[in-house]
């Protein structure tokens, strides 16, 4: 029989989760609005690089993953933060460091957010407040991912992934991710290439189906104790 110390102690944890969650989905917002926003400056992309090298920490965290990874993702960081500041110093606005940390974070940080949502449904065999706000984290950083891989394709293709001859800098990528992936799809950019179509169309349909699927799920079944057996 549970004591009421042990009780106590789940309930810390629990809350603990959440508050976790609710930092993590705190982060991702706050990254999406910076890189959204902020010019290509040269120290502008020291504050992108420790948002997206924080938040890949923040997920981690959240996920509960074990100490020593946490310990590595937080290294990686902070040299990568040294490294911003150096190019930073050295005027250099095309910073190669921001790039690494945004790569890792759309690589990584989805598929912590996904393993710490299951073990909290699991754990609780319920959906609880922390699987809504990681659901809703994964969300922001499915449109993240979205503008790294436009952006990486643009580099590739010379600064021309969108149609017009649009010099577009990494705000606009994130603009048009997030139009994309919400179907609002504005029309003041548009993908060229049968390639950027049809990421860009994929966008839109896995946008709307997580949202009518899980989210939707998860939001409907909120507290909600999970049928034995599951």
């Amino acid at each position: 029989m549970p004591t009421m110390s042990s009780a106590l102690f789940r309930t810390s944890a629990w809350r603990d989760r959440r508050e976790r969650f609710g930092v993590l989905l705190g982060a991702t917002t706050t990254a999406f609005a910076v890189e959204g926003i902020a010019a290509p400056k040269v120290w502008t992309q020291v504050l992108v690089t420790a948002l997206f090298a924080g938040t890949l920490v923040l997920a981690l965290w959240a996920a509960d993953v074990k100490p020593i990874v946490i310990r590595v993702a937080a290294a990686v960081a902070a040299i990568l933060l040294a490294l911003s500041i150096a190019e930073a110093a050295a005027g250099t606005v095309d910073n190669t460091a921001v790039r690494i940390a945004n790569t890792l974070l759309v690589f990584l940080a989805p598929p912590a957010v996904v393993v710490g949502v299951l073990r909290s449904v699991r754990a609780r065999s319920r959906v609880t407040v922390e699987a809504v706000l990681g659901v809703l984290s994964f969300y922001i950083l499915l449109g993240l991912f979205f503008a790294q891989l436009y952006g990486a394709i643009d580099r590739v293709n010379g600064g021309h992934f969108f149609a017009n001859n649009v010099v577009a800098m990494p705000s606009d990528f994130v603009y048009f991710s997030f139009t994309t992936l919400t179907t609002i799809g504005y029309g003041d950019f548009t993908a060229s290439g049968n390639l950027g179509h049809t990421l860009a169309v994929s966008e839109g349909l896995l946008g709307q189906i997580y949202l009518v699927t899980i989210v939707s799920l998860l939001v409907g079944n909120l507290g909600r104790a999970r049928p034995v057996g599951e």
